[in-house]
């Protein structure tokens, strides 16, 4: 009896001892996810599973589309997008159901709970399927300056609007986010997802045009005080003839810019103010580009991070441009003050981040 006692008790000390060398938090993990799944876990696994199978095969559809040479659908990328979209949503749901599943960073700078690491491939793929289906047509008028000639621009509108040098810096800086935002920083690019948007800041035919006959007014201002500027601008417009300027990467980034974002210029030493991370005021003039008259309706409104949108119809248009898109959470949401819609914004980051980097490059020149 004493012996069997005793073999209870080193077997019990053993035991304890394996407890205590676990790494902390190990047994209780384990025994978590040991745990049967509940209903709705389960289908968030389920639904992640598929919605991963879907995005593979999409992806492997397009790809043989194009190296086969096939025709390719209206819109090819829509699909790739919505597809994309169902997983970083569903994993979402997943990691809510499931918060063990929240893995490790990833290199695209996503929130884990949003994207599974395991899943980077996959989007390497996508962005280089996007590269080939929205390449620049024949044709079109690259620049061996494209960052350059977006600054460039920039500052001399917002010089001619009339801001001080360091109000025409944070112009320039701005825009170049703009230009990373809308095509990565890659000149003259189709659109996979649209018929209308095309060019260096994915401007439409009416747009384009609007812009040409705002720069045609400030054009004399400009010339008064860089009359170089206006030497290369003259230069490009004859070289895009009757063209579509959309696809000259000067003219489409000058009359982009002064469509929509010019206006705003002079207001830029208060938005500065008000935003003090440059990253937060490209997402400010991204917005401009996204859903323009409620971002400047919340500028007016002098409570501009705290401005509400509740239009539904705003809503699905942050939600198309990847902001409150991904899980239900999100997608559920009926408003959201612009501080919480740049919370939301970020996809952009990274775009955002490489445009900083290419500033400061032109800016040590």
């Amino acid at each position: 009896m004493e012996r069997r006692r005793h073999r209870t008790a080193i077997r019990a000390a053993l035991a304890l001892g394996l407890l205590v060398a676990l790494p902390p938090g190990l047994g209780l993990m384990s025994a978590a996810l040991a745990q049967p799944l509940t209903t709705q876990q389960s289908e968030a696994v389920k639904a992640y599973d598929d919605a991963l199978s879907r995005f593979k095969q999409i992806l492997a559809e397009r790809r043989n589309q194009i190296n086969s040479k096939e025709p390719l659908p209206d819109k090819p990328g829509q699909a790739l997008y919505l597809a994309r979209v169902d997983m970083i949503s569903t994993y979402k749901d997943l990691t809510d159901a499931l918060p063990s599943r929240i893995g490790r960073a990833n290199k695209f700078g996503l929130p884990p709970a949003y994207f599974d690491a395991d899943a980077e491939p996959l989007v390497d793929e996508y962005s280089k399927l996007f590269s080939i289906m929205e390449a620049p047509p024949a044709g079109a008028q690259d620049s061996a300056t494209p960052f350059k000639d977006v600054v460039e621009l920039a500052a001399a509108i917002a010089r001619a609007k009339g801001l001080d040098a360091a109000g025409a810096d944070a112009a320039g800086r701005i825009s170049l986010g703009l230009f990373f935002a809308e095509t990565n920083g890659k000149q003259n690019v189709g659109n996979a997802r649209s018929n209308t948007y095309k060019g260096s800041l994915q401007t439409g035919p009416s747009e384009d045009r609007l812009g040409r006959r705002k720069w045609a007014a400030i054009r004399p201002a400009i010339a008064a005080f860089d009359p170089q500027l206006i030497a290369r601008d003259d230069k490009e417009e004859a070289r895009a003839g009757d063209h579509d300027h959309r696809f000259n990467h000067w003219t489409s980034v000058r009359d982009g810019l002064m469509n929509a974002h010019a206006e705003l210029f002079p207001q830029i030493p208060s938005i500065v103010k008000t935003l003090k991370d440059p990253i937060d005021q490209m997402k400010f003039f991204e917005l401009i580009q996204i859903v323009p008259t409620p971002t400047r309706s919340a500028l007016r409104s002098g409570n501009l991070l705290g401005y509400r949108i509740s239009d539904p119809r705003i809503m699905r248009y942050l939600r198309n441009n990847s902001i409150f898109a991904f899980g239900k959470a999100d997608r559920a949401r009926t408003s959201a003050t612009f501080r919480e819609i740049m919370d939301a914004m970020w996809l952009f980051n990274k775009k955002f981040e490489r445009a900083m980097a290419e500033y400061e490059k032109i800016k040590g020149k």
